[in-house]
């Protein structure tokens, strides 16, 4: 067992601390019930229309694997009702403001474009570079986080949101200084679909978040077209005053989803990335228990790159699956290898830009470069880094079980120090 802990602040340990010998009236007074979470969501908003059940089950599941599984400190405690609380308050707000403006449900969303691939695969810096071109839109951070009002096109670099946004990502900062090596944020960088499908509590960010295996147990098996259905609305209200072209959508989610993606989006073209999946897991694994380990005081690195382990080969197989049944055929997907990405992106989002008949225009080549060199996450703050001996990783196991998903795609496996 490899254990990881979170370096604290004087204050926050002694936040801990009078939490955990509180013990079960520490629980009681950060409640995290989901009917007294749903009720206090209700009188904050002045709303009481939740829209579709579909999303108690989930809500519960996720309650009870916080109590049950996530090991929470009296931080996590906090922190998880306050996640709770304000995608409970963005589903009020959501299903009252299309009943106010019915009219946000005809607008259209053509042909989006979806990154499809495992964590760690080069999908983040992908949508990254995407977004520089005005002819896409993707979703940012601090419109996801705080839809309402709806963003506008007028005020869509300068609202107010993306301080409280960035304030809030320092924060994370300043708790996790090594996360940024790991994974970029930022107020005004693409944030992935799963923050969307979060608001139908059906999302594997909460399992990201927090190890929470009861509930991603269940999650895994789900039909998610109910989602999908929310996922196209939310789309429509980002785009109702700050209109869209193309939308750029990424997710390491639509892997053990994409029969419900393309049902909902049947005319959607794909992006899936492709690397060594024991790399990947080891460097998910890493990335996850650093994350959990700020509102955990029990985080094991080799269990959780285990259970990623598992969930990869879940997510290829499914993918594969629904190529084999020419559910996502060969005309609507381009593979992008990463080791190729990584050793000129650019050029390789020419070849991308081609093959779904689009123009790249100077200036977006010209900021795709600037941003590579000065923009980067490996050139601002340094490499992510981790190792196979505190993975809990079996090489041997690892490449038998990925054997096949190797070899369709021709992956290569990539070296361990």
């Amino acid at each position: 067992m490899t254990m990881i802990q979170a370096q604290f602040s004087l204050p926050l340990r002694l936040l801990n601390g009078t939490f955990s010998v509180l013990g079960k009236l520490g629980n009681h007074l950060v409640s995290l019930n989901p009917e007294a979470l749903m009720v206090s969501a209700s009188k904050q908003t002045g709303l009481s229309d939740f829209g579709s059940d579909y999303f108690r089950q989930p809500l519960h599941l996720l309650c009870e694997s916080f109590e049950e599984d996530a090991h929470l400190t009296g931080l996590g405690r906090i922190m998880a009702r306050q996640e709770l609380l304000r995608l409970l308050k963005n589903r009020l707000q959501f299903v009252d403001i299309f009943k106010q403006h019915p009219e946000i449900a005809d607008e259209q969303i053509i042909s989006p474009i979806f990154i499809l691939g495992m964590p760690r695969t080069g999908t983040t810096s992908l949508h990254e570079l995407m977004a520089l071109d005005p002819q896409f839109r993707v979703p940012l951070s601090w419109e996801v986080a705080r839809p309402f009002p709806p963003p506008e096109r007028a005020s869509y670099l300068s609202d107010p949101r993306i301080a409280m946004t960035r304030k809030e990502l320092e924060n994370l900062d300043k708790l996790l200084p090594n996360f940024k090596n790991m994974h970029p944020m930022g107020a005004q960088l693409p944030q992935e679909c799963i923050a969307l499908f979060s608001h139908d509590f059906a999302s594997m960010i909460f399992d990201v978040q927090f190890r929470v295996r009861k509930y991603q147990s269940w999650l895994i098996h789900q039909d998610m077209t109910e989602v999908f259905k929310n996922h196209r609305r939310w789309l429509q209200l980002l785009q109702w005053k700050c209109p869209a072209d193309t939308w750029v959508l990424k997710s390491p989610q639509y892997l053990w989803n994409v029969e419900d993606m393309l049902r909902e989006y049947p005319d959607a073209r794909v992006l899936q990335t492709h690397r060594d999946p024991v790399k990947v897991a080891m460097s998910i694994g890493s990335l996850t228990a650093t994350l959990r380990s700020l509102g955990s005081n029990q985080v094991d690195v080799k269990e959780v790159t285990r259970d990623y382990a598992e969930l990869l080969k879940y997510g290829t197989d499914k993918t594969m699956a629904a190529r084999e049944k020419g559910l996502l055929s060969a005309d609507r997907v381009i593979d992008v290898q990463f080791a190729d990405f990584c050793k000129g992106p650019v050029e390789l989002l020419r070849g991308v830009y081609n093959h779904l008949g689009l123009e790249m225009a100077e200036a977006t080549s010209t900021a795709m470069s600037d941003f590579l060199n000065t923009g980067h996450e490996t050139e601002r703050h340094g490499k992510h880094r981790y190792n196979l001996d505190e993975s809990g990783i079996n090489l041997t196991e690892e490449r038998a079980r990925f054997a096949t998903y190797q070899k369709a795609y021709a992956i290569p496996s990539e070296p361990f120090a």
